[in-house]
């Protein structure tokens, strides 16, 4: 399959790197140096004029899809099953189950499908799997009928072509198939090469007993059909011809005429267009994250054929970067290849040695961004080629796609989660492209993309982790809606929960339309009963039970949509209040003891029973330094590692407590808990890639991040091996500190009291009574009196500089939310001023709030000069928002302050 991207990702190609693509990138309106602007992009249509609909869902590593001429959908899954989707009945229904070779370890299986051009007279379907027979491997295209029940008819099979694979290696498998105009049909295979251990390069180890290291023996061999994209005519019987123009004439000697593109590896969708018979195909490139001394770093490629040629693999990559010849025995260097006139001298090698000369690729870009085409962004890469788009006024389907996208080439990256639509000029070279739904689109790892002959989307999503069951593998259908658009209904409520007679107010005024001018109307649904057609009324709900509210928005033309919200009757949610007399933002370093108080009310509950009151103490070490983003956050981890992973494709080979492609987080923490040089270690392994430590696979490198990021993703990760245990305390004490004592102030206590009311009995509609049960938490949150310049929750006209802050001119300012002064008289800056003297104020609430405090500074001389200067603060009650507002008035203003830290100072600590 498509070999990994992240090395973990598979085989199934390429998949997986740990940065996010932006919606920013992927709007960006990419040109190469040379490509021209498209002419009607003002014309662009609009992105909510899309639709994206569920046709099949819950499915399991779904490959490959074909669009009847009637409607009908018919796509695989690698294990072995073949369905339907019935557009008519709307309904997906299992066809057959191939008994292909698919397990974990080989990852082959039932991996291609296509429908034959004549599908309506003779009803073929053609199949590429992998099949066992005596002793030997095989990958098989058979051709099969079938019946007018969509049943495939299995007496009628017929192998077509067959080539055998070295098994034991299972990566790069290819595994596509389409048609050009004349009734050719592509196939794609891939090099069926380990690349783990050319470290990211070329796998062109040629020594003795090593012949599945070496990609010489497959894709740069003219005699084997592996690393190619083959080209045959498919006859009435079953049999075979080669067409004229491959690039092997028949009869040539160390040569295979079924050839018609070389040098791939691992060609994992395909598409021709049917207008022009151009070949296309997105090529799953190696893994290196930086140029080494073997060669240029990985580049994943989207790839055209005019006409037959050799595309470079394992020589060249990219626009034909070459590679060194290199001996793996000695590690010696020899000479860069030649890409007028690679020859192939591998002992594996039972082709010709001259190959034809090499083709550059289309596009190319590798984990960081690229050059040339900057807005396909950062990250894993997996690319695969889409189809060419053909407009066609006398489709009778309003919900095509819409002109602007005639003759654009679909092309998508399974990694990166986007669709970009391609634009080629007149002599169809590249000339610019765009994303294609970049912000509705929610792609869940698109592995295959195909028209209809209806002019409509089909696209089957993988899920969005390798190699496991995903909930959100699916098949979808993509329309345009080219007239009126339905209006989105908002419903929203302040009082969704309370006792009978509960009177709440709804709101409906965040409706809206996308068609300027339309007329709405409103229709409200109370107790399964309409009762309301204004905007936003009232209903008393006199029961108990569980009411779902349904607003119903209607344009004049009545297209109409609906939401719905939730009440719950019968029930009041309890109050939770941590209370201290201490300082309830920070601790001090000496600080050993927390007094507190839990109060726990609920009108319901006469009589709170404290073992129903849970209070935990926690200490989370090493906290990084970033802003504190909220409650609901705190309780788990305040690692800005979380958010990075968070916002990576991370997920897609690993998981937090399950294994997937790759070990789980908790693994990986578990296995590193004792190693003091593990953060150092995995955050370096991170940016240039490596393997060898869970099993032959390889994480691939991602040298678009940073140190800095790579060591919170790493802290982030080796904390879930130290989950906190569940430390329970009583509702009220006076509880000892210790764990911060003697370490760097760099932690966070968390003190989270909880309390799950008794519930009520309700009569929901239409159902059994049920107990409704509330909960209710509060969170206290204690920090270290030091807060560096890099935990500010918000800037205006500031940078950050690693752990400080940088870039402040007149007006600028920070703030810190939520901030108890209870015991603080005194701010201690540490910071450095080259030579301009300012004023700091700090403003309650607001950048022009009350003024609570003042320091007037004097310049250092240097920036790397740092220094601490102290002012007093006013203590004001409750918890605050501080805005240091940064204030010169006489020019030059600019570059006024580097913050290191602040200090908040106890009045104690100042005795």
């Amino acid at each position: 399959m498509f070999h990994s991207i992240a090395k973990y990702s598979l085989y199934l190609g390429a998949f997986l790197g740990l940065s996010s693509l932006t919606h920013e990138s992927m709007n960006t309106h990419v040109t190469a140096s040379k490509a021209n602007v498209w002419a009607d992009t003002l014309n662009r249509p609009e992105e909510n004029r899309f639709k994206k609909s569920v046709l099949s869902n819950d499915l399991n590593e779904p490959m490959e899809l074909a669009v009847a001429p009637d409607g009908r959908v018919f796509f695989v899954e690698r294990a072995g099953k073949f369905y339907v989707y019935d557009p008519v009945q709307k309904k997906t229904r299992l066809l057959y189950d191939f008994p292909a070779k698919a397990v974990d370890k080989y990852l082959n299986g039932l991996l291609g499908m296509t429908i034959d051009p004549h599908f309506s007279q003779n009803h073929y379907l053609y199949f590429f799997y992998t099949v066992q027979d005596k002793e030997q491997t095989k990958q098989r295209i058979a051709r099969f009928k079938v019946n007018d029940d969509s049943s495939l008819d299995i007496e009628s099979e017929k192998a077509i072509i067959e080539f055998p694979i070295d098994l034991e290696v299972s990566a790069h498998t290819g595994g596509s198939m389409a048609w050009d105009a004349h009734g050719n049909l592509f196939i794609s295979t891939g090099d069926n090469t380990v690349p783990f251990e050319s470290n990211g390069h070329a796998p062109i180890d040629s020594r003795e007993g090593r012949p599945i290291f070496d990609a010489q023996r497959s894709a740069g061999n003219p005699n084997d059909l592996r690393g190619k994209i083959l080209r045959i005519h498919v006859e009435t019987d079953g049999s075979y011809t080669i067409p004229e123009g491959n690039l092997f004439p028949k009869g040539t000697a160390g040569t295979r005429p079924e050839i018609f593109v070389m040098g791939c590896r691992n060609p994992y969708r395909i598409s021709v267009d049917p207008a022009t018979s151009y070949l296309y195909w997105g090529e799953i490139g190696p893994d290196a994250g930086t140029d080494g001394v073997q060669g240029p770093r990985g580049y994943d490629e989207f790839n055209q054929a005019k006409k037959a040629g050799n595309y470079g693999w394992p020589y060249f990559v990219g626009d034909n970067k070459p590679y060194f010849q290199y001996d793996f025995a000695t590690k010696k260097i020899g000479s860069l290849f030649d890409p007028k006139a690679p020859e192939n001298t591998s002992p594996y090698n039972t082709g010709i040695k001259n190959l034809p000369p090499a083709q550059k690729a289309m596009i190319w870009y590798p984990y960081n961004q690229s050059a040339e085409f900057p807005a396909l962004g950062v990250g894993g890469r997996c690319a695969m080629g889409g189809p060419v788009y053909h407009f066609d006024p006398s489709i009778a389907n309003p919900t095509k796609l819409p002109a602007y996208y005639d003759k654009a080439l679909f092309v998508y990256d399974w990694m990166r989660n986007w669709i970009y639509a391609v634009r080629l000029d007149e002599q169809q070279n590249y000339q610019s492209m765009e994303a294609f739904m970049p912000t509705t689109g929610d792609f869940r790892r698109p592995v295959d993309m195909e028209i209809g002959p209806d002019g409509s989307v089909y696209l089957l999503e993988y899920g969005s982790v390798y190699g496991i069951d995903n909930e959100d593998a699916r098949l979808v259908k993509i329309d345009f809606n080219s007239g009126n658009r339905a209006p989105v209904a908002e419903a929203a409520a302040v009082d969704t929960i309370g006792l009978a007679p509960l009177k709440v107010a709804f709101k409906g005024d965040k409706s809206h339309d996308f068609d300027k001018g339309d007329q709405l109307t409103y229709q409200w649904k109370f107790e399964g009963k309409a009762v309301s057609t204004e905007v936003n009324p009232t209903y008393t709900f006199s029961k108990n039970g569980i009411y779902n509210v349904v607003l119903t928005v209607k344009d004049q033309l009545g297209a109409s949509n609906t939401d719905t919200l939730k009440i719950k009757v019968g029930n009041t949610t309890p109050e939770v209040a941590i209370a201290t007399t201490d300082n309830s933002t920070f601790f001090k370093a000496s600080q050993t003891t927390l007094k507190y108080a839990v109060s726990v009310k609920d009108k319901e509950d006469k009589i709170i029973d404290p073992k129903k009151v849970k209070v935990i103490l926690n200490y989370i070490p090493k906290v990084s330094r970033e802003p504190l983003m909220g409650h609901q956050q705190l309780t788990s981890t305040f690692s800005l590692g979380k958010s990075l992973i968070a916002g990576s494709d991370c997920k897609a080979c690993h998981q937090v407590n399950a294994k997937s492609v790759g070990p789980s987080f908790t693994e990986v923490a578990k296995r590193y808990r004792d190693d003091k040089t593990a953060i150092a270690k995995l955050a370096n392994k991170i940016i240039i890639g490596g393997g060898g430590v869970w099993d032959e696979r390889e994480m691939s490198a991602h040298p678009q991040l940073s140190r800095e990021e790579t060591t919170e993703m790493v802290k982030y990760i080796l904390s879930l091996g130290n989950v906190p245990v569940e430390n329970r305390i009583p509702q009220q004490g006076n509880i000892t500190l210790k764990e911060h004592v003697g370490k760097e102030q760099e932690g966070r206590y968390v003190l989270t009291a909880s309390y799950t009311d008794k519930g009520s009995l309700v009569a929901p509609q239409g159902k059994t009574k049920a107990v409704l049960a509330l909960s209710k938490s509060d969170v206290l949150v204690l920090r270290p009196t030091k807060v560096f310049g890099s935990e500010a929750d918000v800037l205006n006209n500031i940078g950050r500089q690693g752990k400080r802050l940088g870039n402040i001119h007149n007006g600028s300012y920070f703030v810190l939310k939520n901030i108890d002064l209870k015991n603080i008289e005194q701010l201690t800056y540490r910071y450095s001023s080259k030579d301009k003297g300012a004023k700091i104020e700090v403003h309650a609430d607001s950048p022009t709030g009350e003024i609570i405090s003042t320091l007037t500074y004097v310049p250092t001389g240097n920036w790397n000069t740092y220094t601490e200067q102290s002012t007093a603060i006013q203590a004001i009650e409750g918890k605050h928002d501080l805005y240091f507002v940064f204030i010169k008035n006489e020019t030059p203003n600019k570059d006024l302050f580097s913050l290191e830290w602040i200090d908040f100072v106890s009045a104690k600590s100042l005795k």
